[in-house]
């Protein structure tokens, strides 16, 4: 064929409809996905998140206790499932009667679901309505034994005396208690003086030694009165 010039602007365009067909071609045969990475991992993406929480708890329609928090997380991916309340919590306990019996205020808490158990972290209080006051920095409330108890250094204040240990356990009305390495206790009755070389058992249900596994604690219904 004799290449004129009105032949070569035919030719040209057909050669370029050439090369976009062929890396048409290749492209659609080596297909590149173009994804960003996760935020976060998968298990730690909570399944539900509520704000300004004030709601009551119950176990077979019986009210257990009252949660206020700033922040609750609801986490089911996580093992073990747990609810987390980064930015601090409030819980009312009650009795069968739905009489407030105590109250427990922490930093930070996380409630283990299938465990039943608290973990409550950072600026741990406790107070019953006989005027029990508790405080440290960790704290376990185990709902299925009905035991609360710690690892870190605690304080306890009732109306007649004053503890301090590095370990503690107690059921959760704060009546039967045991504390270790305690430092000392306070009667303000002058029974017992102030000992920091030995620890003593007082004249009520406490006692200075850690308990038996398996212990069971009992139980006593009581009225309640608000914090001041």
């Amino acid at each position: 064929m004799k290449i004129t010039k009105g032949n070569i602007n035919r030719i040209v365009p057909l050669w370029c409809l050439g090369i976009i067909m062929v890396l048409s071609f290749i492209a659609c045969n080596n297909p590149k996905e173009h994804t960003a990475p996760a935020i976060y991992a998968r298990d730690s993406v909570a399944m539900m998140t509520s704000y300004g929480v004030n709601t009551l708890i119950s176990d077979e329609g019986i009210m257990k206790y009252r949660i206020v928090t700033e922040r609750w997380e609801v986490n089911e991916n996580l093992n073990p499932k747990r609810w987390i309340f980064r930015r601090g919590v409030f819980l009312e306990q009650f009795d069968e009667k739905f009489h407030v019996e105590a109250f427990i205020q922490a930093d930070t808490g996380f409630y283990f679901t299938e465990k039943n158990l608290w973990h409550l972290i950072g600026n741990v209080r406790v107070r019953t309505l006989d005027g029990v006051r508790y405080s440290s920095e960790e704290l376990y409330w185990d709902q299925d034994k009905q035991e609360l108890y710690s690892y870190k250094y605690s304080r306890l204040i009732t109306p007649e005396r004053e503890m301090e240990g590095s370990y503690f356990r107690s059921d959760e009305k704060l009546r039967h208690y045991f504390i270790t390495n305690s430092k000392g206790a306070f009667m303000k009755n002058d029974m017992f003086k102030e000992d920091t070389t030995s620890n003593k058992a007082s004249s009520d249900t406490s006692a200075v030694a850690p308990p038996k596994r398996g212990m069971t604690m009992p139980r006593k219904k009581t009225h309640p009165q608000p914090l001041p």
